[in-house]
């Protein structure tokens, strides 16, 4: 039995997908442990190209029950409208459960955080506005409703009128339109009626998953440098994509989860607000979006591209106590003459540092890089390492190096048959 975390080592948009869905085939149970709708995984393999946002990654595997956990926050018409396409392409969902633990975002959540985000002008957060942070909020200020409500109406509706006594507050005062009370009711019933069989308690389905030596895989969205407590607040998600939290989202206690696979791209992206050490606003940086088609999977939103950075990536190897690294998009390097890596930061003293700062002092870094020289052959139909060229296993033996761990899979494309074990 091995459980195994799958977590984003930079910025999030890492190819977390690809490399679930290259692993759920023999995992009994996978497991999406936090985050919302706000953010999605491309997975392409045989039955098609699918882009998820709250079902894990492993529905393509026909044997694996799949469970989108306690620490997520769940729109339930986004998750209808995933199951539909899903189904529409002819993929079997009925192993998909919902923790009766995880929290609803209501459709009010989303004006919410419009408002916050025009509030803030040009300290804007960028966020994806589909809800997540005031969905969080309501979950830590305990007014939240949970998808096990809509199996207790009359709890349901108690819940409901504590929360919109607060939120038509605030919807007034800001000339918004205030939530009806029995128009949201009408739609708990809908999603009761069409959610209710999938919705389950996490904790027997677990047990007997680790009691039973079966496979698990739990699944993070978004990566450690928009994690909320030690990303670059406050542009970070609103919830914890650490390995650390897997076992609190996942319901399992910490011991039992023995790899965590760090997921990072042979370069560096983001999207939204907020630093980014070394970003190439120039035309490197358009060509690496362009070949690596970078583009948010949630809002079509254009990535913000850099080099590769492994003081970031460090940062988060350290806080989720990785096991190994798995590098994807190394393809989209190919054209590439020359290749850089950021190994340190200079502070404006001209101090050089190998950690990541708090974001005030982060903002104000310079890069330091090293320059490998590239390969200019294709790497796409590339099966295993030896088969690498030459100066691109060079600059992948400098990431293990810089990281201190051994890379365990290499993609070279976007299908499943493109990721190779090393």
């Amino acid at each position: 039995m091995a459980v195994t975390a799958v977590v984003g080592a930079q910025y999030g948009d890492e190819g977390k997908g690809r490399i679930i869905d290259f692993l759920a085939g023999n995992s009994e149970l996978v497991v999406r442990f936090q985050g919302g709708d706000n953010a999605g995984h491309t997975v392409i393999n045989d039955l098609g190209k699918f882009q998820l946002h709250l079902v894990p990654s492993g529905i393509f595997n026909p044997t694996s029950n799949n469970l989108i956990g306690t620490g997520v926050v769940v729109n339930p018409d986004s998750l209808l409208s995933e199951i539909e396409a899903l189904e529409g392409s002819g993929i079997d969902t009925s192993r998909l459960f919902v923790s009766d633990r995880a929290h609803m975002l209501l459709p009010h959540h989303a004006t919410l955080d419009n408002i916050e985000e025009k509030r803030r002008g040009d300290q804007s957060i960028g966020t994806t506005s589909r809800g997540i942070g005031p969905a969080y909020r309501e979950k830590t200020a305990r007014t939240g409703v949970r998808l096990g409500d809509l199996n207790h109406p009359n709890y349901l509706r108690m819940r409901l009128e504590l929360q919109l006594d607060q939120v038509n507050t605030i919807l007034s005062n800001a000339g918004e339109s205030k939530v009806d009370l029995e128009d949201l009711w009408s739609h708990c019933m809908n999603w009761a009626d069409k959610l209710g069989d999938r919705i389950v308690d996490p904790i027997p389905l677990m047990k007997d998953a680790i009691q039973n030596d079966r496979n698990v895989l739990l699944e993070g969205q978004l990566g450690g440098m928009k994690d909320l407590d030690w990303g670059t607040y406050p542009f970070v998600t609103s919830s914890n994509p650490l390995a650390s939290f897997a076992s609190i989202g996942a319901g399992i206690p910490h011991h039992y989860i023995t790899n965590v696979i760090g997921v990072t791209k042979a370069y560096g992206t983001s999207v939204g607000a907020g630093p980014f050490p070394g970003e190439l606003d120039n035309e490197i940086g358009k060509k690496l979006r362009d070949i690596g088609e970078e583009y948010g999977v949630t809002t079509g939103r254009p990535r913000r591209t850099g080099w590769y950075d492994s003081v970031a990536v460090n940062h988060t190897i350290w806080l989720n106590g990785m096991t190994s690294l798995a590098i994807t998009k190394l393809d989209v390097l190919d054209e590439f003459d020359e290749i850089k890596i950021c190994y340190a930061y200079k502070l404006p003293n001209g101090n050089i540092i190998d950690f990541v700062p708090d974001t005030p002092v982060l903002d104000t870094i310079e890069p330091m890089y090293e320059t490998w020289s590239g390969w200019n052959v294709s790497t796409a139909d590339v099966r295993s390492w030896s088969d690498l060229p030459i100066q691109a296993r060079k600059y992948l033996d400098r990431i293990k190096d810089l990281s201190g761990l051994p890379i365990s899979y290499v993609s070279v494309g976007a299908k499943r048959e493109a990721m190779f074990a090393t």
